[in-house]
């Protein structure tokens, strides 16, 4: 079973008891308890649960609490973030752009992230500011009150203003022949001005939005790096993506 398995598992049962036990878990993922422990270890560094003696308990409940956001934070985008925080590891510059998993996956760092964000997303600012260690850097630009970013070319002149190691971007809709597209021009824009100034573009994505277009054309898939979606690796419905020489999570 895949770590990320293990974790949703793991917090599935916490929101049904509030608790589990390192050896309740054990027994149910199949695994030591020094494997349950390790898990229980990593997700109460990313504050999606506390550890305690013998076991975890759900979070005290408060505003930018994970379970507090249960009817945007589906198990799909907590599955996708798990997979997605991996690849923030000694990195000192990301982009973050809109959409609820990105705010997912910034919920989903570990407590002493430190690095600098730089992102249009103003959904994240009350998120970011609980991490004392990340620097927050906010694009200006007109803001989108649907979207919470801000958008237009004042966006995308201040993004070409800076050099991220990573650029976690959230889509509208991914497709195999026709690649990344967006729902509202601007937005495109941004997108296109980001992955620009990043050394690597990481496209996050829920399977629903694979083999969907929309009205804007940002890019082909072959100018993307990584691709990850809520689905295994090895799952048949991303056949399509592994002609292309991307990386698939």
């Amino acid at each position: 079973m895949l770590k990320e398995q293990r974790f949703e598992i793991i917090l599935k049962e916490l929101r049904a008891s509030n608790q589990v036990t390192f050896e309740a878990l054990a027994k149910s993922l199949g695994v030591s308890e020094d494997t349950a422990r390790r898990d229980i270890e990593l997700l109460n560094k990313s504050g999606l649960l506390v550890k305690v003696r013998g076991g975890a308990i759900s979070p005290a409940k408060n505003p930018l609490s994970f379970h507090d956001r249960e009817g945007i934070f589906t198990e799909g985008k907590n599955a996708i973030a798990l997979k997605a925080v991996q690849l923030l590891k000694n990195v000192r510059t990301v982009f973050m752009d809109g959409g609820t998993t990105i705010q997912v996956l910034t919920s989903t760092l570990p407590k002493d992230a430190a690095f600098r964000v730089i992102t249009n997303n103003v959904a994240l600012i009350p998120i970011l500011t609980t991490y004392e260690g990340i620097e927050i850097t906010v694009l200006g630009g007109n803001y989108n009150r649907i979207t919470q970013t801000n958008v237009s070319q004042q966006t995308c002149v201040e993004a070409g203003m800076y050099q991220a190691d990573i650029y976690m971007m959230g889509v509208c809709a991914v497709h195999s022949e026709v690649g990344i597209t967006a729902a509202v021009l601007e937005d495109g824009e941004v997108k296109k001005a980001l992955m620009k100034s990043s050394r690597k573009t990481v496209v996050l994505s829920n399977f629903e939005k694979l083999e969907t277009t929309d009205f804007f054309k940002v890019c082909g898939l072959d100018d993307v790096d990584t691709l990850i979606t809520d689905l295994q690796s090895d799952d048949k419905r991303l056949d399509a993506y592994r002609h292309f020489d991307i990386e698939i999570l």
